[in-house]
């Protein structure tokens, strides 16, 4: 017995030191209850967080490629949502689960047909990911300065992160704490009308770096959707359109930061007229 306790909290000195941890729960075709042995693997998960500070969890679920877009999309959710229960059920505070969010099929690669069915397995799953509060937590959620979006000394091919303006996920709307940093880019840009430039629209977390589906209409073109959306509310503030074109990146260039950090625009200057 004592040989037990041992070990296990060797393995909570272990997860200490790291600062991210995950696991994957198996489904079964078309089901989103989660398999018995899959609910004692993922309690024995949760019962090694304990005494953990944890910053954030995030659930993403998926499906293999056998079905629609529109139906896998709902059954992902439905999988990442039985998961989400499961750490509610076992104490796990919900304001610590930052995303639950369901991201449909996983693109089958091209295998022999005797592996068709293990790959379409290990496509049924959700995945969940730990990241441990950080003894200095760097603090990422200040308001942006906006007055000096752009400075004299930006030049062609800058691109400016816009970090606060920030999507709803799975959405091309933004988060309420973002639209005073979009009312202050559309003050700069009436100012500085001499910019002309792209809006590029990012999405986290997808398969290949393809893009994600935009829940609302159920296309796959969600970074497009969060770029136009930009660029029809600066239309509104009377920014000229020749001033400007919107284009969606995909994942094709996440940050490695916090997944939410990826769900955004950025701005990139395409020329800049010569004052005479």
């Amino acid at each position: 017995m004592k040989q037990i306790v041992f070990i296990f909290l060797l393995a909570g000195q272990v997860l200490q030191a790291q600062t991210k941890n995950s696991h994957v729960v198996y489904f079964e075709t078309g089901q989103y209850v989660v398999p018995g042995i899959e609910t004692n693997r993922l309690v024995l998960f949760i019962q090694g967080l304990r005494n953990i500070e944890i910053e954030r969890i995030s659930i993403y679920g998926f499906t293999d490629d056998r079905g629609s877009d529109n139906y896998n999309l709902s059954l992902s959710q439905k999988r990442a949502n039985a998961i989400k229960k499961i750490f509610s059920r076992f104490g796990v505070d919900n304001n610590l689960i930052s995303n639950v969010d369901g991201k449909g099929e996983v693109l089958l690669r091209v295998v022999s047909s005797e592996n068709l069915s293990i790959i379409r397995g290990l496509n049924r799953k959700v995945e969940i990911n730990i990241e441990y509060l950080k003894e200095e937590k760097k603090v990422t959620d200040k308001k942006q300065e906006a007055p000096q979006l752009f400075n004299e000394n930006i030049a062609v091919g800058d691109k400016i992160t816009l970090d606060n303006i920030l999507f709803e996920t799975g959405f091309s709307v933004i988060e309420k704490k973002s639209i005073s940093v979009l009312e202050e880019l559309a003050s700069a840009l009436l100012i500085r009308k001499d910019i002309y430039f792209s809006i590029q629209g990012h999405v986290c977390c997808t398969e290949n770096k393809r893009d994600a589906i935009d829940k609302k209409t159920g296309k796959r073109n969600l970074s497009m959707a969060r770029a136009k959306f930009i660029y029809d509310y600066l239309v509104k503030k009377g920014i000229k359109r020749s001033r400007m074109k919107y284009i969606g990146l995909k994942n094709k260039y996440p940050l490695g930061g916090e997944t939410k950090f990826d769900r955004r625009v950025e701005i990139k200057i395409n020329y800049i007229l010569k004052s005479n």
